[in-house]
């Protein structure tokens, strides 16, 4: 059991809930576009243990166009994890950063994912939690599988064939007790250009019987990630969001990042609060995200466009979260 938890401490994308019980939840995230972006879907795996061990494993399915979203329930016993690498079976559906594969009433088939972009990861800084990975009483805890990549292959979605072949794809996953009380979420990978993604969160992060407001936010230019987060120094300087907007500003010694989402119509789809899925948020995934980022020793615009398809969500408490607002 040690080995298996050590060996997931440094892989984000392994299954990290070895020996839990209860209050506990662990789900991966695919987002899924086809190629000419009329389709767009997000699929969601993990598995739920609420206060009591009571325990139930899922699969969610969000259409993102069609603002519609499916929770299919299955017993804990048919969630298997593999140790030593990321690779999940449920039930009939299987998952890893690779491929998917789903066997659901409503879903069928296969998908490949090529060319994926991770998250750097190092042994003092795993994945997108940095040094947080090693913390043992967070709340939260977060990783990227993949920042950008293409998919091969078609589903069969409500008697649809959809072919995504050369769309684009995004992965990452989150653990722990509960989602923060209040966030906000956004990525993109559609620009004017390809090989570009864009991703950034803020939340209200629980701290030894306080809080803080923490953030990440990772741009990947083709060649190189340039990142925004609480433990490198970067500096938010301001969180906003009402229900037209979203606007974030980012800054470190090096580059300077903002953002501005238009909001638009969301899906509701199940969230965990103490483990269990009993919670709700939304999520719109036909956003638009304004995105420009500066180099500031150059002082030279390195991305200025709007990602489409993006997905955001803007949920709970976000007056805790609002910063450089006065």
């Amino acid at each position: 059991m040690i080995k298996k938890k050590f060996q997931a401490l440094f892989n984000p994308e392994q299954y990290h809930g070895w020996g839990k019980s209860k209050r506990y939840f662990e789900g991966w995230y695919y987002k899924v576009i086809n190629a000419d972006e009329s389709k767009a879907f997000a699929f969601i795996p993990g598995i739920a243990m609420d206060k009591n061990g009571n325990q139930q494993a899922f699969i969610q399915v969000l259409d993102g166009k069609k603002l519609t979203a499916e929770y299919h329930k299955f017993d804990a016993q048919e969630f298997k994890p593999s140790s030593g690498e990321f690779k999940l079976q449920l039930s009939y559906n299987a998952f890893s950063g690779k491929n998917i594969q789903l066997d659901l009433p409503s879903v069928k088939g296969q998908l490949a994912f090529k060319n994926q972009v991770p998250w750097p990861n190092s042994w003092y800084s795993p994945g997108i939690m940095g040094p947080f990975s090693f913390i043992p009483f967070m709340e939260c805890y977060h990783g990227i599988l993949s920042m950008d990549h293409t998919i091969e292959g078609k589903l069969n979605i409500n008697n649809e064939t959809i072919d995504f072949t050369d769309g684009r794809g995004y992965m990452e996953k989150d653990w722990g007790r509960s989602f923060p009380s209040g966030y906000i979420w956004m990525q993109t990978n559609h620009f004017e250009n390809s090989g570009i993604s864009v991703k950034a969160s803020v939340a209200k992060i629980p701290w030894m019987g306080s809080s803080f407001v923490g953030f990440i936010a990772g741009v990947w230019l083709q060649d190189r990630l340039i990142q925004f987060t609480t433990y490198n120094f970067s500096q938010l300087r301001k969180s906003f969001a009402d229900q037209n907007k979203v606007e974030l500003v980012m800054e470190n010694s090096h580059h300077r990042l903002e953002i501005f989402a238009h909001r638009e119509a969301s899906t509701t789809l199940a969230s965990p609060i103490l483990g269990f899925m009993d919670g709700r948020i939304e999520e719109s995934m036909t956003a638009k995200i304004e995105v420009k980022l500066w180099d500031k020793k150059n002082k030279t615009i390195l991305l200025q466009d709007t990602g489409r398809n993006a997905g955001l969500e803007v949920a709970g408490k976000v007056e805790e979260i609002l910063v450089g607002n006065n």
